[in-house]
């Protein structure tokens, strides 16, 4: 019998369990703690019988096929769930900012050059630009920026640091973290910003008062700087780290140049922001002019060069207040469509032809 598809945001483990997810660049290392992990998830927080429910589970752009066989195997022999679904993160963050902008929308048309866009996903860690046509990653235009959310609270404490704020050693990430997500915002133009500070200092700096965990003293900090160069790092990245100098503007560019011509018009229109570190004021106004610039500059070299006119390209950075749980959100909205069902991989399928068909899944309508 078919279950209900059941969404739920799962934060973190609990302060008494011994789970340990082992990560790095998005992939898992460890299934069996893999598989504890989801088994916690499923008995202790959805606290269903996954025999009774068809499960969607997200996935990176760049996990191999490998990956997901594992997957398929864990879900079917370990948790003998009916069907499943495999979803890829950005396709979901797609989907995301199409539903939410068609819900203020009052046009019903529906068409799958809607699934066609860029989708720059930036969270805590392993920052990637994905270009998704109809529905599907193109996998060979696929990038990644060195630097993530965690880069920025690093950023803003060694910042809070060398000005000589007295910051508690144990503590100062968690500040820091703080301060970035309460104060920080994206400036179109860094030293308008460092002049602005300067002539009005009361009016844009900003004091946080915290408690030494320790002796229990209070103590206040001033925030001056740190609340736009923390965000700055997308932009400027060699203020924080020599090792890289490509903007992330330039860097989405790249992709959208490196991705099929045919579809290059398409992915400009619909560029889409995803994951908690897209949320700074201002940062897709910024994120939309330097790319603008950036094409614009192209169209121009190339009327002077060929003496043709080049129709204008149109860049357009999506955001919306989901941005932060764009994936989640996509995945809520497949997985209660009624046609979820029957583009999942069932348990069936999977005895029949094996651990090979979760490599893959087909896009939906009910997706966008």
């Amino acid at each position: 019998m078919r279950g209900q598809p059941q969404v739920v945001k799962i934060n973190s483990c609990s302060s008494t369990s011994t789970c340990l997810i082992l990560f790095s660049v998005l992939q898992v290392y460890d299934w069996d703690t893999m598989e504890r992990f989801w088994q916690q998830c499923i008995f202790n927080y959805l606290r269903c019988n996954p025999e009774e429910h068809y499960f969607l589970l997200t996935d990176s752009p760049v996990s191999t096929p490998e990956s997901r066989e594992c997957t398929g195997e864990i879900m079917f022999e370990t948790f003998n769930v009916p069907g499943l679904y495999i979803s890829v993160q950005s396709v979901l963050s797609l989907s995301a900012g199409y539903a939410y902008l068609k819900s203020l929308s009052d046009d019903d048309s529906d068409t799958r050059s809607d699934m066609t866009g860029v989708v720059v996903d930036i969270g805590d860690g392993a920052p990637q630009i994905v270009p998704v046509v109809n529905g599907y990653v193109i996998g060979s235009s696929i990038k990644s920026f060195p630097s993530s959310g965690s880069d920025v609270t690093q950023f803003i404490s060694q910042l809070l640091q060398e000005r000589g704020e007295l910051l508690a050693p144990e503590d100062s990430l968690d500040i820091s973290r703080k301060v970035k997500e309460v104060y920080c915002y994206t400036c179109s133009d860094i030293v308008k910003e460092f002049k602005k500070h300067d002539k009005k200092p009361d009016k844009y700096i900003k004091h946080w008062s915290a408690v030494k965990p320790k002796t229990g003293v209070p103590y206040t900090i001033d925030i001056g700087y740190e609340r736009f160069l923390g965000p700055e790092i997308f932009f400027n990245p060699e203020i924080y780290s020599a090792d890289f100098s490509t903007p992330l503007p330039e860097l989405i560019d790249n992709c959208v140049q490196s991705a099929p011509i045919d579809t290059r018009r398409a992915l400009y229109k619909n560029i889409v922001l995803s994951g908690g570190s897209t949320m700074f004021k201002d940062f897709h106004k910024r994120l939309q002019t330097d790319i603008k610039k950036i094409v614009d500059d192209r169209v121009a070299a190339t009327n002077a060069r060929h003496r043709v006119e080049v129709r204008p390209i149109e860049v357009n950075v999506v955001a919306h207040p989901i941005q932060s749980y764009a994936v989640w959100f996509g995945g809520s909205v497949a997985a209660s469509n009624p046609e979820f069902f029957e583009f999942c991989h069932t348990k069936e399928e999977y005895e029949e032809h094996g651990a090979s068909i979760c490599r893959t899944s087909p896009v939906f309508k009910g997706m966008y």
